[in-house]
């Protein structure tokens, strides 16, 4: 279920609402109570972007790598590798 952002035109009030993708707006603000809450417009927090689990993960055989050359996307990101290098131990978010 996608997370939609919401403001309210009478006190500004924002909050996000975890809603599906049928479910009608919400209108009512919590902070106020008036029915001048908008859903704003913004942007995805995350991109598919290079050869991840998604393409490769699942896949077996001739299906593999179907989008890619079969290589694994090289990483440019410095800031990465430097704290793989500072020890962070692996088990965190930053690999």
């Amino acid at each position: 279920m996608p997370i939609y952002e919401y403001q309210c035109n009478a006190c500004g009030h924002e909050l996000e609402a975890l809603q599906k993708l049928g479910a009608e707006p919400l209108t009512v603000c919590p902070a106020c109570q008036q029915a001048e809450l908008r859903k704003k417009i913004s942007a995805a927090g995350f991109r598919l972007k290079g050869a991840g689990w998604y393409e490769t993960d699942f896949k077996s055989g001739a299906k593999k790598n179907v989008a890619g050359d079969g290589k694994p996307a090289e990483k440019t990101d410095k800031s990465a590798s430097a704290s793989a290098a500072a020890g962070c131990g692996g088990g965190c978010a930053c690999h």
